[in-house]
């Protein structure tokens, strides 16, 4: 059975706080959201799912527990109607850490939430800070502790490159997620036209990263979350989430293909560790549905084990954890 997100994109509604990396406030200020069209944008994403689908409806986009709180429970009402009939398991929703209370969560509890998407982003109050995200690393822990207390998946949500972080934050960050969540998202930082950001990378306060430096930052606070046993539900954003197109981005790297980037510099790690001393070829096995994953961005892992190792590599799946591999040590010299 596959998992499946029904998005219900709520503008930048509710979050009163303007980040330096954050376009959402200039995209709220060209479009409205129409209530009234929900229930018709849920009934067209459930219509096109398959019986295995298990599907749960998200409020997305903005932070949805800070919205008016009357359009909340409207909102809630509707997605628990779903619920109540069988159509979904569940909703979901994403929020900030200081929009997080008792009260809250009794609320979306009664109306069928089953998940709470908290946007961590970092858990260095200086990072924070200099973000301008309006809320402490302290916030973000008793957020967390709340709402794991309170009985909810909590999906802990991050970003690689905001200003001020180092690598050695970002996975502390991680592993401070890792002490709450049962998944999280990672978002290698976009620069957008139209933000601060932007303002600060042109006066040289903030100097942009290179694809390939994120992807490796990246890779970094994915393997945290991988040794602890995390998900990783998605590395990058949706073009739902503020990518229009490439005439939004004002400088700096972006990828929509930074996932795969990012897989691929964690499976480097472990093939470069495992066939370390051996030549000739080999055959490696992964997890179903990694080789690829294994073999490369354009297979560039297979060329490089080559060219540094004298290695000619095969992948093939089987039954095995992702993110590890196996050697066929009779195919190796």
């Amino acid at each position: 059975m596959r998992h499946k997100n029904v998005p219900v994109f709520i503008p930048h509604l509710g979050c009163p706080n303007d980040c330096v990396f954050c376009n959402q406030r200039k995209i709220t200020e060209h479009m409205s959201f129409d209530e009234g069209a929900v229930k018709t944008t849920i009934d067209e994403a459930l219509s096109t799912l398959s019986p295995d689908d298990e599907a749960e409806i998200a409020f997305f986009g903005g932070s949805f527990t800070g919205i008016d709180r009357d359009l909340m429970i409207r909102l809630l009402r509707l997605g628990h109607s779903y619920v109540a009939s069988g159509a979904v398991s569940g909703l979901r929703c994403s929020t900030r850490p200081d929009y997080i209370d008792g009260e809250i969560l009794s609320l979306l509890k009664k109306y069928g939430v089953k998940t709470v998407e908290l946007g961590i982003q970092s858990t260095d109050d200086r990072v924070l800070e200099r973000c301008r995200r309006g809320h402490t690393a302290a916030q973000s822990h008793s957020a967390m502790k709340m709402i794991k207390e309170a009985g909810f998946s909590l999906v802990g949500q991050m970003m690689t490159g905001l200003p001020g972080a180092t690598p050695e934050s970002e996975i502390k960050t991680a592993y401070d997620i890792c002490g709450y969540a049962d998944g999280a998202r990672i978002y290698p930082i976009v620069v957008f036209r139209g933000t601060e950001l932007a303002e600060m990378a042109k006066s040289g306060e903030y100097e942009p990263y290179t694809v390939d430096e994120l992807a490796r930052r990246t890779a970094s606070v994915k393997r945290v979350f991988i040794e602890r046993g995390v998900p990783t539900i998605r590395v990058g954003l949706q073009a739902n989430e503020g990518l229009t197109g490439g005439g939004e981005i004002a400088c700096g790297g972006y990828d929509e293909a930074i996932g795969e980037k990012c897989d691929s510099i964690i499976y480097y790690g472990i093939l470069s560790k495992l066939l370390s001393g051996r030549h000739g070829s080999a055959t490696v096995c992964v997890a179903r549905g990694h080789a690829s994953r294994a073999s490369g961005h354009g297979k560039e892992n297979k060329k490089r084990l080559y060219q540094e190792y004298g290695v000619n590599i095969k992948i093939i799946e089987k039954d095995i954890p992702p993110y590890t591999a196996e050697l066929l040590s009779e195919q190796c010299t």
